[in-house]
């Protein structure tokens, strides 16, 4: 605990206690944490005299910030009306029954973030999930899940070679 004590205090001296400097302080502690953590905030939020509530609001807002440790692998399913037409809603269905995680948090392994947007703007395609950035178009629920266990296989192997 006076390790992370001594990260906020380290980030809120680096912007001299400006309060203004709020959001650079929340991505230096990002950056520094990969997420924001609770216990984290709450110190911030003592150590700058600021209600809570106020870096919440900051943190909810910006969809920059994660409140939840991010995946090693990050998973955007389109639910726009064409991909929702065309099964996303099932295929999202999927993904939450098979890996257990809810849109916009992380498995417990920390393997998959998974989030739902409302375009991506490929609506030819539809329906369309994003893996790390890589496009996966027409994509159903079997063919979803294929690539997602895909992954998942793909981390177990890596592990065994450790």
């Amino acid at each position: 605990m006076a390790r992370e004590n001594q990260l906020i205090e380290q980030i809120v001296k680096r912007y001299d206690e400006d309060v203004g400097m709020l959001i650079p302080m929340m991505q230096d502690l990002q950056a520094e944490r990969g997420y924001l953590p609770a216990d984290h905030l709450c110190d911030l939020s003592r150590r700058l005299n600021l209600p809570l509530s106020r870096i919440y609001a900051v943190a909810t807002f910006y969809a920059s910030f994660r409140l939840v440790p991010k995946g090693q692998h990050d998973v955007t399913l389109c639910l726009g009306t064409v991909c929702y037409l065309k099964g996303a809603g099932q295929i999202c269905d999927a993904i939450r029954e098979e890996f257990r995680v809810e849109p916009g948090s992380t498995t417990r392994d920390r393997l998959f973030t998974f989030q739902t947007v409302n375009c991506v703007g490929a609506c030819a395609v539809a329906p369309v999930m994003l893996v790390d950035g890589e496009y996966y178009e027409s994509v159903t629920v079997d063919s979803a899940l294929e690539v997602l266990h895909g992954l998942a296989l793909d981390n177990t192997e890596a592990k065994k070679e450790d």
